[in-house]
């Protein structure tokens, strides 16, 4: 026998402002659903999870709980008045004794419910508020990004709880890896209407490509019948135009449904141009060390940047990665070691916080405010790369249309103030991008083209995000921050750097098997303390020390020429994107050339070292 829906909308419209967010919408979720909601950035996505959860009344339409069934919704910024500590709200729902169901989610996501509300940080208030929900358990749980601000740790802790649960649950996330490992059904949002499909978020861009090119026949096809039928009518015996008044009304008919028709959003014309390119070494690193009181956030950390490169700061929140890029930048002092940053250098910077934006501002009065992009005599015109654009122009090129023009920021969803910081970022021309979270809250197809953009990018990244996916197809290093002052140096982007790791804990073992049965090292007869380590012989602490690190880089320079002669191989490309094509072979030829001379830089310290 057939179990109930959970949950049915039917007919579901929907205004706000004179637009119409929904109309006639309708929906079913049914007991153990795993569902990926996906759509655009301001598509209505947050706002649906809301008529959900009967936080949201619709215009008109019906939506039907089944009777004993509960539903869970976490949003995106809970409402904690009344609570002293993050624990008093997430265990607000739980009978008495129960609170162990709270402090277990707390563990697995990293955060103290000790801590006041008021000193509580807008993730530590995100992370309770999951916690609040997944203690309680509900028939049916609505998820609006519950990976923003979770370590990569803690999103695979929440994974494994998804995937054992026995709640029904409708998921909203950036982060394809996540979408990937739980959904078994896609409800796609898309201009108003809500599309079902009994797959995975793996078959979801193949089926939606399909759709919108099935969309684009039937429009060519519709458009080339409306010519013909006008011709007719144009051209047409008048006595025989009127036997054909029906074909006349069919022609009227045709006009009416191609007005009708909806246009797809497009996507943001995300553009960077290098401002001139920096010297061949953009910042080095060497023997960097830096500790809050009793807190040790890294030690004797060396690192090389070269141009062009793309390099992921991975680790736990609060391990430092923030705190690495801006010693590696010159913004904050180490307490030991040195950082020198190449000449020529032009830094765009895309803070976590999203603080270069005022969210009290228009989005009007937050580019025109930049003193980079004012046009001296010209309220509304900026400088986008060097050259005069109007405001709304521009803004629309990042999907705003001229009424959010005027609007104060905080009226934005998540997603729309990530695009508005990547306008203001991508309007300056720059040879050094940093991106410290970018990925929070973009839908999935403004990441798509963020990374080709930073695929065609010829200066240097440096990034900080926890969305596995974006890792892999971006980073060609990754820094992994593993705790205790340590910080780890790996070729290639997430998978790799867990692969290697994986590796070299594996190869780890049977030697520390194998050394815990040698006698230790002698010590010094006069102190009682090991020997310490010096410089290789014939060579000066310099050479030494990049001696030691050139087998990293000639290994990093060879994954890089491996997936570029990778990309290069596809046949098409030239014709396809003539532009990728040329600057793919570009970075080849750069990267064949340096991994040159790492190799003879290498032979070179070695026979040195050998005497």
């Amino acid at each position: 026998m057939a179990r109930a829906p959970l949950l049915q909308l039917t007919d579901i419209s929907l205004t706000f402002g004179g637009d119409p967010v929904f109309s006639d919408l309708g929906l079913v979720i049914q007991p153990g659903d795993r569902t990926a909601l996906v759509g655009r950035n301001g598509s209505g996505k947050s706002t649906l999870m809301k008529v959900m959860a009967g936080l949201v009344e619709p215009d008109s339409g019906a939506c039907v709980v089944s009777p004993g069934t509960t539903i869970g919704y976490m949003e995106q910024d809970p409402v904690m008045s009344g609570f002293a500590t993050l624990g008093d709200f997430a265990t607000a729902d739980l009978p008495e004794g129960e609170s162990y169901r709270v402090e277990r989610v707390a563990e697995g996501l990293k955060f103290d419910l000790s801590r006041a509300v008021s000193a509580a940080s807008g993730g530590e208030r995100r992370r309770a508020a999951l916690a609040r929900l997944m203690a309680a358990e509900p028939a049916l749980m609505l998820l609006d990004e519950p990976t923003n601000h979770l370590d990569i740790e803690a999103i695979g802790w929440l994974e494994d709880e998804l995937k054992s649960t026995r709640s029904a649950f409708v998921l909203i996330s950036h982060d394809r890896a996540f979408l990937r490992a739980l959904s078994r059904a896609v409800l796609w949002i898309d201009r108003g209407q809500v599309r079902r499909q009994e797959i995975g978020f793996d078959g979801f861009e193949a089926w939606r490509d399909k759709i919108w090119d099935e969309e684009d026949q039937a429009r060519h096809k519709l458009d080339r019948h409306i010519k013909a039928e006008a011709r007719w009518a144009v051209e047409g015996i008048s006595a025989r135009r009127k036997r054909n008044q029906g074909r006349v009304r069919a022609l009227q008919a045709s006009r009416a449904e191609r007005a009708g028709m909806i246009r797809r959003q497009g996507t943001a014309a995300l553009a960077l141009e290098s401002g001139g390119k920096s010297g061949r070494k953009v910042i080095e690193a060497v023997g960097l060390a830096k500790s809050f009181g009793e807190r040790l956030i890294l030690r004797d950390f060396d690192l090389k940047v070269e141009r062009g490169e793309r390099i992921a700061f991975v680790g736990p929140n609060g391990a430092g990665k923030t705190t690495l890029l801006k010693m590696l930048l010159g913004q904050e002092a180490p307490d030991a070691g040195k950082v020198t940053l190449g000449t020529n250098l032009k830094l765009a910077y895309f803070d976590q916080t999203r603080a270069q934006i005022d969210p009290d501002m228009t989005l009007w009065e937050n580019l025109t405010g930049d003193a980079e992009m004012r046009v001296s005599g010209r309220a509304d015109q900026i400088l986008v790369r060097g050259t005069p654009k109007h405001v709304v122009g521009y803004l629309k090129e990042y999907l705003f249309d001229e009424a959010q023009a005027r609007a104060p920021v905080r009226s934005l969803s998540g997603g729309e103030r990530a695009r508005l910081l990547l306008a203001r970022l991508m309007a300056r021309d720059s040879n050094l991008l940093v991106l410290d979270e970018p990925t929070n809250d973009l839908d999935v197809e403004t990441l798509d083209l963020l990374q080709e953009v930073l695929d065609g990018y010829d200066g240097t990244v440096l990034l900080v995000s926890h969305d596995r996916d974006f890792l892999d197809r971006v980073a060609t290093r990754t820094v992994a921050m593993e705790g205790d002052g340590r910080a780890l140096i790996y070729a290639g982007g997430w998978s790799d750097y867990r692969d290697q790791r994986a590796e070299a804990r594996a190869d780890a073992a049977p030697a520390a098997r194998q050394s815990a049965h040698k006698t230790p090292a002698p010590a010094d007869a006069a102190s009682g303390t090991k020997p310490a380590k010096t410089a290789r012989a014939g060579l000066s602490f310099t050479e030494s020390h990049r001696l030691k690190e050139l087998p990293a880089e000639i290994e990093r320079l060879e994954a890089e020429i491996a997936k570029l002669e990778g990309l290069l191989s596809d046949a098409e490309l030239y014709s396809r994107e003539p532009v990728k094509f040329r600057k793919a072979t570009e970075a080849l030829a750069a990267r064949q050339a340096r991994l040159a001379e790492a190799e003879e830089d290498w032979l070179t310290l070695e026979e040195k070292a050998e005497g």
